[in-house]
């Protein structure tokens, strides 16, 4: 093939096709006219010998040939634009939108300060805090470009995944002020309540009801929530009992915490990015940032 031949430009349009997944919707991302990039796709499709992107039920969808390509090509155009024009702009003239996939978990006090930083530092940095699916799902979009930023425990990862450790976590037991146990704490006492469980998925088990199991005891899960955010509320109007991160109960003191009274392993957060993203200024910024407000 000759390379001469093929437009650069047409590979940025491409990019934007295959992450839209809609014709207009790239177009306007890149500020293109509808029928210009439904020319663009046509030579792409004749380029790649594909359609690239065929109909569904009212939707498209990108055919395997087009999914392979993602990889690639997004590290190909990045790697280009750092041979062609590379970073060296004042964060303060940063205008760029950040995707950043986490759980409400630590989402709930990291947002906020994050927000007030980027004020005083890259006040152009705009972001988007994605759905939460899971860590699989996070480190599945970091590669194929569809998140920009994961915060998750990543218990391991690949040569393309760039991983920072930002806290060592523990759990806790939570329950209200007055609560009838507070006074005589432990494990039958903490299993003869109604425990509130944090699933996104919607599981009513969890690996503590295992490990219980092991010792001979269960528990009842009286309440399955989304998130941790909804906790705090609930504990204080109910006699329910809770296990959660140390760092998501509230610093007012209206709740009581106590140490699990079976051994209940914590867990290691991670932040992670593709490495081809490791001379985005604006992510590494945002990176830091994060960095330093969950150490």
């Amino acid at each position: 093939m000759n390379l001469r031949s093929i437009d650069l430009n047409l590979l940025v349009i491409l990019d934007a096709l295959l992450d839209e997944a809609h014709v207009s919707r790239a177009a306007s991302r890149l500020g293109l006219s509808q029928p210009a990039a439904s020319a663009a796709l046509q030579r792409c499709r004749h380029l790649f010998q594909d359609d690239l992107l065929e109909r569904g039920r009212g939707t498209m969808r990108l055919t395997p040939k087009a999914v392979s390509l993602r990889v690639s090509l997004k590290s190909l155009l990045a790697n280009v634009t750092d041979l062609i024009d590379p970073p060296d702009v004042s964060l303060a003239d940063i205008r760029q939108s950040l995707r950043i996939s986490m759980a409400d978990y630590p989402a709930l006090f990291v947002i906020g300060p994050l927000l007030e930083n980027l004020q005083d530092t890259a006040p152009g940095i705009d972001l988007v805090i994605q759905p939460w699916h899971g860590a699989d799902a996070a480190k599945a979009a970091l590669v194929d470009g569809t998140t920009d930023i994961a915060i998750s425990v990543f218990p391991d990862t690949d040569d393309d995944i760039q991983r920072e450790e930002l806290l060592t976590e523990h759990y806790v037991v939570a329950m209200r002020e007055g609560h009838p146990i507070v006074d005589k704490f432990n494990l039958e006492s903490w299993l003869g309540f109604p425990h509130i469980l944090v699933s996104g998925r919607g599981d009513q088990r969890s690996p503590v009801d295992a490990q219980l199991a092991k010792l001979g005891h269960s528990r009842r899960i009286g309440l399955v929530v989304p998130n941790f955010q909804m906790l705090p509320n609930l504990l204080r109007m109910s006699d329910m009992v809770a296990m959660l991160p140390s760092r998501v109960v509230p610093a007012s003191g209206e709740l009581h915490t106590f140490a699990t009274p079976i051994p209940v392993s914590g867990f290691t957060l991670h932040l992670a990015w593709h490495r081809r993203r490791g001379h985005d200024v604006g992510l590494q910024h945002v990176a830091k940032l994060l960095t330093s407000l969950l150490q």
